[in-house]
């Protein structure tokens, strides 16, 4: 396995234990990116820490301070940071297990594969896979990586196991502080049937292959021509904009002609339908 594991460790049920390794299931986002050059020189820029009234100032002589009110610091030293760390723990301890659907989606995070580490750990870790995959229930546990304590949730994929961190409480935001000043009124039925199928007429697999950003295949066109020499222009290609002043005959044009590949699925059937009958 070419990736190096994010932690090393022990899985914990009760009394069965086996050793895993944690591995980032994710890539990081837009591979593209940019440092400061000089406009002349094309020297990479330094940043130099400066304090408004002093002016440059060496890096040995920052502190850290959490601003409680505008202005107004309270200073800790690296040390007293320290003393308050969390050590990093060598077991994923599971607590309790609950049904996936208990926990909203808004607080599932990043994703790692949660592997055996050696041959000697292979029984113990499918059994624990085996009687989860049974119970179909998200095992909920426990870890202290980089000094802070996070909570997984962890639950079968395939051959293996996967797990999340999950969002504290005080990570999500009420939906209320968003929503509250949304009318509670419903909707026109007749708009809405015509909606639903337009869903129906749009329902399809999930293929993220087929999603790409277009902002960062323009930046990368961009930068192979000019890698070339060449300074072509390169834009991304935009989005389809649509000024909607009729909402209902935007529901029915949307019906009637602009379905895309459902549309024609859907009629494909109809046809199929009219020759064996």
């Amino acid at each position: 396995m070419a990736a190096r594991p994010t932690w090393q460790g022990h899985l914990r049920l009760s009394l069965v234990t086996c050793p895993v390794a944690l591995y980032t299931a994710t890539e990081s986002g837009s591979g593209v990116h940019f440092n400061l050059l000089h406009k002349d020189s094309h020297n990479r820029i330094r940043m130099i820490p400066t304090d408004p009234e002093i002016g440059p100032v060496e890096r040995a002589d920052l502190v850290k301070g959490y601003e409680y009110e505008k202005d107004s610091y309270i200073v800790l030293t690296q040390d007293e940071i320290d003393d308050v760390r969390l050590e990093s723990t060598k077991t994923i301890d599971i607590e309790r297990f609950v049904d996936a659907a208990e926990i909203d989606r808004l607080y599932w995070d990043n994703p790692y594969y949660l592997v055996p580490d050696g041959k000697l750990a292979m029984d113990a870790y499918s059994v624990i896979r085996d009687a989860m995959g049974k119970t179909r229930k998200i095992a909920l546990a426990r870890l202290v990586m980089h000094q802070r304590e996070r909570l997984l949730g962890i639950e079968p994929r395939g051959k293996g196991l996967i797990c999340w961190s999950l969002r504290t409480a005080d990570e999500v935001r009420d939906s209320d502080d968003f929503f509250d000043d949304i009318p509670a009124a419903k909707g026109d039925k007749e708009m809405v049937a015509i909606a639903e199928k337009i869903i129906e007429q749009k329902d399809g697999p999930f293929d993220p292959s087929g999603f790409n950003d277009r902002y960062e295949d323009a930046l990368r066109a961009l930068i192979a021509e000019k890698k070339k020499g060449k300074g072509r222009k390169v834009t991304a290609a935009q989005p389809e904009e649509t000024n909607v002043v009729d909402l209902m005959e935007a529901l029915k044009k949307s019906l009637g002609g602009k379905g895309g590949a459902g549309a024609k699925k859907g009629a494909g059937k109809k046809a199929t339908a009219k020759k064996r009958a």
